[in-house]
């Protein structure tokens, strides 16, 4: 299988590219969650055309695709803003704002390129951290991957759900 992570800048064919990625999961990992409607507002706020350009031209983010051979599978934003976990507030961590990965392509070796080159981006950092709902199946990843979850539990930044902070500190 043929794998590759690559950065994606705001031209019109990777905003393109990544609000139909994002979109597609989003309402794949969603759409048991929440209502219908909540799930429509959520993806129309998050992923229309002026906010994904204005997230992808921030300095502070950075944008990645995984493909298997051409196709698009996943992708992850990294980013310096957030809420960070209470016990990292004064570390100079990055995050993992958004990880996904279509259900059909959600394999071990591709969630790795994807987060290989996340670790790679915060390398120069004292560590990564990631907020993501309590159930998502991916939590057992990052956990297997080095990330601990950390004992504050908060709402979902945009969501309704219960959620959880994973730290992968630079020495651990």
């Amino acid at each position: 299988m043929e794998i590759t992570t690559k950065f994606t800048i705001a031209t019109e064919q990777g905003r393109s590219l990544l609000a139909t990625l994002a979109k597609e999961i989003a309402t794949e990992k969603f759409t048991s969650l929440i209502e219908p409607q909540q799930l429509e507002d959520y993806i129309e706020k998050k992923f229309n055309d002026k906010n994904l350009i204005a997230e992808m031209n921030s300095m502070s983010n950075q944008w990645l695709v995984v493909y298997i051979r051409d196709t698009p599978v996943g992708y992850a934003c990294i980013t310096s803003n957030g809420r960070k976990p209470k016990n990292q507030e004064e570390a100079r961590i990055m995050r993992i704002a958004d990880f996904g990965i279509l259900k059909k392509y959600n394999d071990t070796l591709i969630r790795q390129s994807l987060l290989e080159k996340c670790l790679a981006i915060g390398k120069s950092y004292d560590g990564l951290w990631i907020h993501e709902y309590k159930e998502n199946p991916l939590v057992a990843f990052f956990e297997s991957e080095g990330f601990v979850m950390q004992d504050e539990t908060c709402q979902h930044e945009e969501l309704p759900l219960s959620s959880v902070f994973l730290v992968k500190n630079k020495h651990s």
